[in-house]
């Protein structure tokens, strides 16, 4: 199930790594209809999926690395990894919980980013895959591991569909002490597939199921408010482009340095799995629903990306992806009107998302 021969054309011997006594590996992932995902269990990183195009061509349609040193080494280190303790920003790295005052990483300009930089894209997971379509990993985060109070047992599982070219991700995550949990999976997507250079996502056809955002500061950190998306550039209720108006003098546009905002979803019901967002490449006829039971997705059209090499001499410029990041908001321990992550000792955390993959018709 792991060995050298995949669509991907990723070889295992490339991700067997001893690092801190745990060792790395290649996972392949297939369903019955020939849908492929290679992932490895340092950040539970994403390699590639391989799905058909309108013309039955596969592609890899995310961002990755080709050996396990590109991928601890990548200048995006979060680049399609698993994300924790805290996805997002946590504002000036500070927070706290029950009186107590939590003091975390600094490291995206004066704000505490995506768990810190040995967050969970930076552990080495324990992984087992159960079958050819599925791999489960689990990591145990320290009581203080990256200042973050609590013991944090957690669980993610990879999972294709059978009858859908489908990815799966569910998350379970218990504490021995209350903290804080959002955590998300950061794919970068490239739905016409990556290349030498790969194409923007600029032209991509977004919906986003969601009729309010969290604007943001100059910094990236939610204001507090909750605002409607009507009249604004932030407005994918219908579906536009993502370049259509990225580039307006729009004061959210030039705090994000383009899109990088959360999303407020749309819910009948709090915690049920529904459509978030709704992406199509209109080259490949390639499409990508994204369901999830998140109350936000956080959507980033690769605003940062700089043109480095990632997989087979691919290079990703800047816009040669688009992220729906499945979470609670961002910095929501410090905005006490935001929906609570505080989790407890007697409480589980659950998140599903699906990246549901398909071709227009």
């Amino acid at each position: 199930m792991t060995t050298g021969n995949n669509l991907s054309n990723l070889n295992r011997k490339d991700f067997q790594k001893e690092i801190n006594g745990k060792n790395t590996d290649l996972f392949i992932l297939k369903n019955p209809l020939g849908m492929e995902v290679a992932v490895t269990n340092y950040g539970c990183a994403i390699l590639s999926i391989m799905i058909p195009d309108k013309d039955g061509h596969y592609d890899n349609v995310i961002l990755g690395h080709d050996s396990i040193d590109a991928v601890i080494n990548s200048p995006e280190p979060f680049l399609s990894t698993i994300i924790g303790r805290y996805g997002n920003r946590i504002a000036k790295g500070k927070f706290t919980l029950y009186g107590k005052e939590y003091e975390l990483a600094v490291n995206n300009g004066p704000n505490h980013l995506h768990g810190g930089p040995t967050g969970f894209h930076a552990r080495v997971w324990d992984a087992e895959q159960t079958d050819e379509s599925t791999v489960n990993f689990s990591y145990t985060s320290a009581d203080g591991e990256e200042g973050f109070p609590g013991e944090l047992k957690v669980e993610v599982t990879y999972h294709l569909e059978d009858d859908t070219n489908a990815l799966t991700i569910e998350y379970h995550a218990t504490t021995d002490k209350p903290t804080v949990c959002n955590l998300t999976s950061h794919g970068f997507f490239n739905l016409h597939g990556i290349a030498n250079p790969t194409p923007t996502i600029l032209d991509n056809i977004v919906t986003i199921n969601a009729d309010y955002y969290c604007p943001i500061d100059e910094t990236s950190i939610p204001t507090g408010e909750i605002l409607k998306v009507e009249g604004t550039p932030m407005d994918f209720r219908t579906p536009h482009t993502v370049g259509e108006r990225i580039f307006e003098k729009d004061q959210q546009l030039i705090n994000g340095t383009g899109y990088d905002h959360c999303y407020v979803l749309n819910k009948v019901e709090a915690g049920e799995l529904s459509l978030a967002a709704t992406c199509e490449d209109p080259t490949t006829g390639r499409t990508m629903q994204v369901f999830t039971t998140e109350p936000g997705v956080q959507v980033y059209t690769g605003n940062w990306l700089g043109g480095f090499s990632g997989s087979h001499g691919a290079t990703f410029p800047a816009h040669s992806a688009i992220c729906f990041e499945a979470q609670c908001f961002p910095d929501t321990p410090n905005k006490p009107f935001f929906p609570t992550v505080t989790l407890m000792p007697d409480d589980e955390y659950c998140q599903i998302t699906v990246y549901n993959f398909g071709v227009k018709e």
